[in-house]
């Protein structure tokens, strides 16, 4: 891990909060953890614009001939 010294301006009450909540032993693994929650969030975010886009290619209903005679499910007593 590449580890970079700075200096910031943080709201510190956001900033005590945010290390409470997390139970994080220090500022730096606040700050670490919620950029790291950040950029998660914002790939899961980007996830969702490829529903519906046609990447899949297929015809549904022929992969479901090949699956042979529906079986019957029992009924769970």
């Amino acid at each position: 891990m590449v580890t970079r010294r700075t200096n910031l301006v943080i709201d510190e009450g956001l900033l005590k909060e945010a290390k409470r909540i997390l139970e994080a032993d220090t500022y730096s693994a606040t700050v670490n953890f919620a950029l790291a929650e950040v950029i998660r969030i914002a790939k899961v975010k980007s996830l969702t614009g490829l529903f519906g886009t046609g990447i899949w290619e297929g015809d549904l209903a022929e992969m479901r001939r090949d699956r042979g005679p529906a079986r019957k499910r029992r009924k769970r007593a």
